[in-house]
């Protein structure tokens, strides 16, 4: 790819398969916008530079605006511009570059890179055409098989025993549920839907996809309306676990695990922190839960918190948990699965499930 001076669009594919190196030279404000997941973002200008250039180039055209941009970084910035793009390409020597849509800054990148004896190819289209290319793919995708069950029945580990899946929470940083939320952020929007096509993209050649079954949101994560349309139609395969097994899996995740993160992340006063996590999570589903049932599931919670600051163990955890399975997650869970019985292909333990499925792909 080094040897041309151009990615058109049909080179697209080979550029996020292949995890190609990217360069990207819009500014700072654009690229927090949206980016992809192998971008790093150098700027030709910064967000104030590029702001004064475009009130120039509205006021008096195309050819005022680039006198105004030599003349707000001077030999000094451009020699720096050059300096930090030097030393990235150092390490990523397959790195292509791009702007927004693919015209001045970035031409102009590669005319100041090419003038020092390096050529990096420019993207044809910029960053909007490379957008729109992982978009498409979400209208052209192959079968999806979605894996369903009662929370904590181990979907997520489903999922890792097979190379044609994608863990679309892990993408988005959210397990799913209110109490899903892990203490770095959740990507933004165009992120997830980049990270997500690329993701589909390289499984392309797949019959089919097996990915959890996500209702509309995962955190504040939107799944794009195109992907949500094939989800509503995908057979459906269940695994069924008993609840003491799924009480287990949460609290190892959702407190034993949590709470190391919190440990170590919160320095002073973690215990603090952890219950605030599990108070807040919990009243987000207030009103699902209803008064009543609300009040006695943080009852129990604050009393394992105090238990825990008294003992230093979590155990009292699992008294809440089961509770909260018992009567909220698995009476939503029975409505919602009630409205998918048609699609419904198999049902099984999570081991057996495992095991009916790697028997249906080598008897395909």
């Amino acid at each position: 790819m080094r040897n041309n001076d151009t990615i058109s669009p049909a080179q697209f594919d080979e550029v996020f398969i292949d995890d190609i190196p990217m360069l990207d030279v819009r500014a700072p404000i654009e690229f927090d916008k949206g980016a992809f997941p192998e971008a790093v973002n150098l700027p030709i200008l910064n967000d104030h530079e590029r702001h004064q250039i475009g009130i120039r180039y509205k006021a008096a055209g195309d050819e005022a605006a680039r006198r105004l941009g030599l003349q707000l970084l001077g030999p000094e910035g451009i020699d720096a511009r050059i300096s930090a793009w030097h030393e990235y390409l150092k390490t990523k020597s397959e790195a292509v570059l791009y702007c927004f849509r693919g015209g001045d800054r970035s031409r102009v990148a590669c005319d100041w890179l090419a003038k020092t004896g390096v050529v990096v190819p420019r993207v044809l289209g910029g960053y909007k055409a490379l957008r729109k290319h992982l978009l498409d793919v979400y209208e052209t995708l192959p079968q999806l098989i979605l894996i369903s069950g009662k929370t904590g029945c181990g979907k997520t580990s489903f999922l890792n025993h097979f190379t044609n899946a994608i863990d679309l929470e892990g993408i988005a940083n959210h397990r799913g549920s209110a109490f899903g939320g892990h203490l770095s952020p959740q990507p933004s929007q165009v992120d997830f839907e980049n990270a997500a096509a690329i993701s589909f993209l390289k499984l392309r050649r797949e019959p089919e996809i097996l990915l959890e079954d996500e209702g509309r949101l995962i955190g504040r994560i939107s799944i794009p309306l195109s992907l949500q349309n094939r989800m509503k139609m995908a057979p459906v395969l269940v695994i069924e676990e008993p609840l003491d097994c799924r009480a287990e899996r949460i609290f190892q995740e959702y407190i034993m695990l949590q709470w190391e993160q919190y440990d170590v992340y919160f320095k002073k006063h973690p215990d603090l922190y952890f219950r605030d996590y599990l108070l807040n999570a919990l009243d987000a589903i207030k009103k699902r839960l209803g008064g009543v049932a609300h009040r006695e599931i943080r009852r129990q919670m604050l009393d394992a918190c105090q238990h825990h600051d008294l003992t230093d163990s979590l155990e009292l955890h699992r008294r809440w948990i089961k509770t909260l399975l018992v009567d909220y997650y698995d009476p939503m869970y029975e409505y919602q699965i009630g409205k998918k019985s048609d699609r419904i292909k198999a049902k099984d333990s999570h081991v057996g499930l495992i095991e009916w499925y790697k028997n249906a792909q080598a008897n395909r």
